[in-house]
């Protein structure tokens, strides 16, 4: 995998060591990022999700160095360093050296790093429902993107896998879906869509807002409400959306066989045209 990391000024290929053992990032956990794509020449929705970089990194207490302008300036640098087309993921990061415990936001360090990584095949995914949940923000930082939520994130995913499933939806702390350890949810019954309304214990993703007014605005009406795991085992298709995959169906839910449905592939094509336009 070939990749690219700006840090201190100067762009590195590789993988380079940024981290120090005593840092309270890697003793702490201080660490936010951003994660956006690259591909087919397009580079979709880049102001928002270094916009995002930004708030997460200031909701975690950590120094702003850099303006989602001079971010996003940086990441269109590295998506020159490949092939036209290449399909890529786009990260900057941030996070602390000092403070024991709490980070000092004077300590904070930056980087973006610009890496291949192919877009998923469009075959789907299979689902099932997670023992572990996602927390509220009375429990964890939920909002700001950062890295410390991924632990609770790869337990779900190692749960699933270990029962023959790719993902796993993940309930609030009250037993509501909240979304999969990796990505939002929709889900759609006659005709209508309906996805978990955002209620600080999930981030309100970027893909998924886009998609959410690209399907009001083809006339679709789209639900965001509290949702329980039954109306998503009923439905007649689930999709997701999310940085990664950008919009993909979900082929099996439990032990229920599902075909890509109208609603998903509307929502898909209508992603890729916005991407492009």
């Amino acid at each position: 995998m070939t990749s690219w990391t700006f840090f201190e000024n100067t762009w590195h290929k590789g993988n380079p060591s940024i981290i120090g053992a005593m840092d309270n990032a890697s003793w702490f956990a201080s660490t936010i990022f951003d994660g956006a794509r690259a591909f087919e020449g397009v580079a979709p929705d880049l102001d928002l999700h270094c916009q995002r970089a930004v708030r997460s990194t200031e909701n975690f207490n950590l120094k702003v160095l850099k303006s989602a302008g001079e971010l996003e300036e940086i990441i269109r640098e590295g998506i020159a360093k490949f092939p036209s087309g290449a399909e890529l993921y786009l990260r900057p990061m941030a996070w602390a050296t000092g403070g024991l415990i709490s980070p000092e936001p004077e300590t904070t360090k930056f980087s973006v790093t610009v890496n291949e990584m192919p877009m998923p095949d469009t075959a789907g995914i299979s689902i099932m429902c997670s023992s572990f949940r996602r927390p509220s923000g009375e429990y964890a930082m939920t909002d700001a993107k950062a890295a410390c939520h991924y632990p609770n994130a790869g337990r779900a995913l190692r749960e699933a896998h270990d029962q023959g499933f790719e993902n796993a939806i993940m309930l609030d702390p009250i037993g509501h879906v909240a979304e999969l350890a990796t990505a939002n949810i929709f889900y759609a019954k006659d005709g209508e869509v309906h996805t978990p309304v955002p209620n600080g214990c999930f981030l309100n993703g970027i893909t998924r807002q886009r998609v959410i007014k690209l399907l009001k605005a083809a006339g679709y009406k789209v639900h965001e409400r509290t949702l329980t795991w039954q109306e998503f085992a009923d439905a007649d298709e689930v999709f997701s959306t999310g940085n990664y995959s950008k919009v993909q169906t979900v082929k099996k839910i439990g032990d229920r066989e599902l075909q890509p449905g109208p609603i998903y592939l509307k929502a898909r094509e209508l992603y890729w045209e916005f991407a492009h336009a």
